[in-house]
């Protein structure tokens, strides 16, 4: 029986693509041993049980970049003790266990398994999803077999060209799955106007938030909106929102603090337009159910990364990038009605063009051959 591990950490980011590229491996090998080793976070504990991935969990740490006293005192503990901590537990788990490969997703969580994996001579495959990979994935790379990326090759920064291979981004087929009799249904639709579903990412967006309930009384006017907050701002957006939206309008707003699997695959099928952040998770969603966008790249993710993806996605049509400096009310009501009345079926033809649907798949294909 053939092992693999798989490792990332953090978010959703890292775990979803894992599920996917898991899947099909499934398909090929139904007797495979599939692992997971790294942190312990909500969407690990909620997510890989259900696919039934055996999860170790082990202490990892992370370098802060910004200064302060704390983050000094913090980086220190977790580079001498925490991160060493977990390449000892992750060393430990993989002699005992064995396994043929170890697939590495990124993130400060995957950082322990993938040093002990070298140490123990394990071939490790690693993903990158952004533009430009972060600390953990530079670690990586250099540790690594392959690097398979998302994005075109002579766009990538910092990879030796000779060890990238372009898959796109791992995707959830679930997610294209949905239809909107269903999603009429579960939101509570009444399709009398657009629907535009507000993705904040799986911790929601404050200030994207704040922006949306600024603009609230004007938007539900002419559309009408799926919103996901975020746990952290959903009760203050609620209660907000209620306040400040006249009665006859309440029915046009949907707000939900999270969206599962199958509730976004109906958020997807419902709307019109996708307004969010700019992670490569994000991008390739919205690119593989062929719907327009507006992306809105959070500043201060590391490296600039949202703020490459968003634009090397709308280099190819099929995206709007509003800075968060431009994502005002009236300037993006304005930019979202004229993409509605104007762009649409162009956006839409220009994200199934740049959609990869088949990413888990040639990364799963890889893996097998290489396992054969």
């Amino acid at each position: 029986m053939k092992k693999i591990v798989f490792t990332g950490g953090g978010t959703g980011g890292h775990i979803f693509p894992i599920i996917a590229i898991a899947e099909e491996m499934r398909k090929r090998d139904l007797n495979l041993n599939l692992s997971y080793i790294g942190p312990s976070d909500f969407t690990s504990e909620t997510f890989l049980n259900k696919e039934k991935i055996k999860t170790h969990y082990i202490s990892s740490g992370k370098i802060r970049r910004y200064f302060s006293i704390g983050s000094l005192f913090a980086n220190f503990f977790d580079v001498f003790f925490k991160i060493p901590f977990g390449i000892f537990q992750a060393f430990v788990i993989m002699f005992f266990t064995a396994p043929d490969l170890v697939f590495s997703k990124g993130g400060f969580g995957s950082v322990p398994v993938v040093i002990a994996a070298w140490i123990l001579r394990i071939p490790v495959f690693m993903h990158e999803s952004d533009m430009v990979p972060g600390l953990a994935n530079k670690i990586g790379s250099r540790l690594s077999e392959k690097v398979f990326v998302s994005f075109p090759v002579p766009e990538m920064e910092y990879f030796k060209k000779e060890k990238m291979i372009e898959t796109g981004n791992p995707v959830r087929k679930v997610l294209s799955e949905g239809n909107k009799e269903e999603a009429q249904k579960l939101f509570s639709l009444t399709f009398e106007k657009p629907v535009i579903l507000i993705l904040g990412g799986s911790q929601g967006s404050e200030r994207i938030n704040d922006v949306i309930l600024e603009m609230l009384p004007d938007m539900l006017k002419e559309f009408e909106v799926i919103h996901q907050t975020g746990l952290s701002g959903f009760r203050r957006v609620k209660e907000e929102s209620v306040a400040m939206i006249e009665k006859d309008l309440q029915k046009y707003y949907h707000p939900y603090f999270f969206l599962d699997e199958k509730e976004l695959s109906l958020a997807y099928a419902a709307s019109d337009c996708i307004v969010g952040r700019a992670g490569a998770g994000t991008i390739f969603e919205i690119a593989l159910i062929k719907k327009p966008s507006i992306l809105v790249p959070l500043p201060e993710a590391a490296q600039n990364h949202q703020v490459k993806n968003a634009y090397s996605y709308a280099k190819s049509g099929a995206c709007l990038v509003l800075e968060e400096g431009n994502f005002t009310h009236h300037f993006f009501l304005e930019k979202l009605r004229l993409l509605l009345k104007d762009d649409v079926e162009k956006m839409k033809a220009a994200a199934e063009l740049f959609s990869k649907p088949f990413a888990s798949n040639v990364i799963a294909r890889y893996l097998m051959d290489f396992l054969a």
